[in-house]
């Protein structure tokens, strides 16, 4: 079924938008809980293995029980479920989303090349009442306060970022460890029927057998086996909660008196450093969590609801109360708490719930390993991770993504950390840190959101900052003392991802500074006339540039070179947007440089951070068709009232549709005018109907008297389409970043090491853009900084 097609029709009718809901909830159950739904196979055994089970009481059992049961009902259920799940960047979720919420809402956005135009994107909306509400004006006023200090203090929207960058970091982290851990849980099973030194001999290499056929499988797709994922998990829960119901009655009837919350504070208090430490194995309770936020995009917030609250949480509280059930009646004996949740499992039952475990660990390291391509290609849209390769592996279900170079990187990861721990217990401690750390940055950057995107109460955001904050701190803590056993691994991971992904956004956002400072000024352009002083040849030239406005360098140091250019010549800026979606009618502004005899273009192709990109072809005929359109449809003089001799015309056209969208004018680029006092204007211009368009420098639109296409422009659209049948040449600048001579020393090895060895082992502009081989044409380009 098409995920998103399913969310899209849900508004036809009554019956079949609760259709929809349904079938929606009952495929989330297979892609987002897969990682939450086996967490009862290694809670207890890491919480009891924490010093605590040595000579455990029905006090201390009824304790761990009562700390998981509030832990899972405040966290995934009160906190994910009822709060942030509103929070949705236009139906899409996870850490990227709430910052692209803060970015438009706040002028914190750290991609180099906005433009007001952005701002008028049917998704760029910033009256998002989430929250429901728009506040009291004292609120306003506290939410304008702070939004200014966010836009002026530079450092605090670095700190943004990099708050942003961690929460991503320990989501790749988490990809990393939570394979090993759901995996090797999953047939810790073997230890009921062979001895400890056979056991040994077997569990790691048959967790890495299961680990590799795992990545190895990942460039078919999920939509290829997604259909089997709900049914496993479903049957998952149904056996934990059944085995669970059984446990209770059959063991101990009164395991639900654990679910007062003074069991827990007791525990804490009598156990005192134990009890807080245990909380590391408590944590491991609500892993995956995050899962229900940031696989949103697929689902819509009421299907998923209704899964975690119908089926999810009822199968997971029955399960924990099970296992304690059974220890409170085997607490005596030792290996009850070694072994965890197979013990509590009935014995003529163990074989066939050991194989469910399986496929249901599998289906949960799916769910986290695709959630980690998602991610990446997130953060690579926004230049914030080094270029790579993205297959898309549906043509029907958005986001399932596949990434070569991703995948068999985590697979090493994996594996090493599965031969290196060897044990749950490690795993556990590594794997709880990454997930904590993730959520506290959810609920940071949520109270973010809750002032300035919802306008509510800041007590509210205050209220929810210090409740969830105090209970992911603690949990936080727990996991910090187990660094030596484990949790140093995520903090590593995430130090290597976070400084590879900061030197690239660095190096990325100077290298486009250059290029703003360094572009030809347009009197350049007007001083060597139409040929543009060589020759000009037939065909189509699609110049490649960051630049939204002004002649990029490399166009200059091209022609300085060689003798010949094409006859139609096109200024291309492909960029993503701080949305995740930009539609089809929206994506093209198109505009003319320079008079127009001299047949240059501007576009600047939009795209959101998890658009899919078009093939060479379509691109190439929804790109000259735009410009065609605007053609037709743009052939109106413009005159300004400044000393601005020449200016671009930058329209929206739409390439599926014969309307284009009213859009208002916007002037470059933010940071042009800091650099260049000759910069040329843009300005968009409606053209829906005829008429006078006032902007801010007071532009005047000379409106011809017929609509019909003049001779000057119907020769314009000849000439284009002669070009399109030469052929169309792509021009790509291949750049090489420098430090500056008397830099700092961190600059250097940031820049001359780190961003080149990036740059070099990451895939090249050209491929990344589709751009074909044979079409592509290379231009060497030096930037020193």
């Amino acid at each position: 079924m098409d995920l998103e097609g399913g969310r899209t029709r849900r508004n036809s009718s009554k019956k079949d938008s609760w259709r929809t809901v349904l079938t929606l909830a009952y495929q989330s159950l297979g892609v987002v809980y897969g990682d939450l739904s086996i967490s009862p196979l290694y809670v207890f055994r890491s919480t009891f293995g924490e010093g605590i089970g040595h000579s455990n009481t029905n006090e201390e059992i009824f304790g761990v029980l009562s700390l998981v049961f509030w832990s899972v009902t405040l966290v995934p259920l009160v906190k994910y479920v009822f709060i942030v799940l509103k929070a949705d960047d236009n139906g899409e979720g996870g850490t990227f989303a709430l910052y692209s919420l803060l970015c438009r809402h706040a002028k914190v956005n750290s991609l180099p090349n906005c433009q007001l135009a952005d701002e008028e994107l049917s998704e760029y909306k910033k009256d998002s009442c989430g929250g429901g509400g728009s506040g009291v004006s004292s609120d306003r006023g506290f939410a304008f306060r702070l939004k200014s200090t966010l836009e002026k203090r530079k450092v605090l929207q670095k700190i943004l970022l990099i708050l942003a960058l961690i929460g991503t970091c320990m989501v790749i982290g988490d990809g990393v460890l939570t394979p090993a851990l759901s995996v090797f849980s999953a047939i810790s099973g073997f230890e009921l029927s062979m001895s400890k030194e056979h056991h040994a001999y077997v569990e790691v290499p048959v967790a890495c057998i299961i680990l590799v056929g795992l990545f190895a499988l990942q460039h078919y797709g999920t939509h290829r086996v997604g259909f089997l994922f709900a049914p496993i998990v479903i049957i998952w829960l149904f056996c934990i909660s059944a085995i669970g119901l059984y446990n209770i009655f059959f063991w101990n009837p009164q395991i639900y008196r654990a679910l007062c919350p003074i069991y827990a504070l007791r525990f804490i208090r009598k156990t005192q450093m134990g009890g807080w430490m245990a909380l590391g194995g408590v944590l491991l309770s609500i892993t995956g969590s995050e899962a229900m936020f940031a696989d949103l995009g697929h689902f819509s917030q009421l299907s998923i609801q209704i899964a975690f609250t119908s089926v999810v949480y009822p199968s997971l509280i029955l399960a924990y109360m099970g296992q304690a059930a059974y220890l409170s009646r085997h607490h005596e004996v030792e290996h009850a708490y070694h072994f965890g949740f197979y013990v509590s499992v009935p014995e003529n039952l163990r074989w066939p719930v050991l194989v469910i475990a399986v496929f249901a660990a599998v289906v949960g390291s799916q769910a986290i390993i695709t959630g980690t391509f998602s991610i990446i290609k997130q953060c690579s849209a926004l230049n914030c991770f080094p270029r790579v390769k993205v297959v898309h592996t549906s043509s029907k279900i958005h986001g399932q993504i596949y990434i070569p170079e991703i995948n068999w990187l985590l697979m090493l990861l994996t594996l090493a950390v599965t031969i290196g721990f060897r044990n749950t217990q490690h795993l556990g401690h590594a794997s709880g840190l990454a997930v904590i750390t993730v959520m506290l940055v959810t609920t940071c950057l949520m109270s973010l959101v809750i002032v300035l995107c919802w306008h509510q109460n800041v007590l509210f955001a205050l209220t929810f900052v210090l409740f969830f904050g105090t209970i992911e701190s603690l949990f936080f803590s727990a996991s910090l003392t187990k660094f030596l056993q484990g949790a140093w691994v995520p903090i590593a991971l995430a130090f290597v991802f976070m400084t590879v992904m900061y030197v690239w956004h660095f190096g990325t956002l100077k290298k486009y500074e250059f290029d703003v400072q360094n572009k030809v000024s347009i009197n350049w352009l007007l001083g060597i006339g139409p040929s543009i002083g060589i020759v000009r040849v037939r065909g189509v030239g699609l110049i490649h540039t960051d630049l939204v406005s002004g002649i990029p360098v490399i166009f200059s140091h091209f022609v300085t070179n060689l003798p010949a250019f094409h006859q139609i010549l096109v200024f291309l800026c492909i960029k993503h947007v701080p949305v995740p979606h930009v539609r089809p009618e929206e994506r093209f502004l198109v505009g003319r440089v320079g008079p127009r005899n001299f047949r240059l273009y501007r576009c600047i192709v939009r795209y959101g951070y998890r658009d899919v990109h078009k093939d060479d072809v379509e691109f190439e005929n929804d790109l000259l068709c735009s410009i065609a359109e605007f053609i037709r449809t743009g052939s109106t003089e413009i005159s300004l009232n400044d000393e601005i001799e020449t200016i671009e015309r930058m329209t929206v056209v739409g390439t599926y549709s014969s309307q284009t969208i009213s859009r208002r004018g916007e002037n470059g680029d933010n940071n042009a005018d800091n650099f260049d006092s000759e910069e040329t204007s843009s300005e968009l211009k409606e053209i829906k109907s005829p008429q006078v368009i006032q902007q801010k420098k007071q532009v005047r639109f000379l409106v011809p008297e017929s609509p019909k296409i003049d001779t000057e422009a119907n020769e314009e659209l000849e000439e284009v389409m002669e070009a399109r049948e030469a052929g169309i040449a792509y021009i790509i600048g291949h750049s090489y970043m420098k430090a500056k001579p008397g830099s700092s020393t961190i600059k250097k090895i940031a820049i001359n090491f780190v961003y080149e060895f990036l740059r070099r082992n990451s895939r090249a502009p050209s491929f990344v853009l589709g751009v074909p081989h044979a079409s592509s044409l290379e231009v060497g380009m030096m930037y020193q900084w």
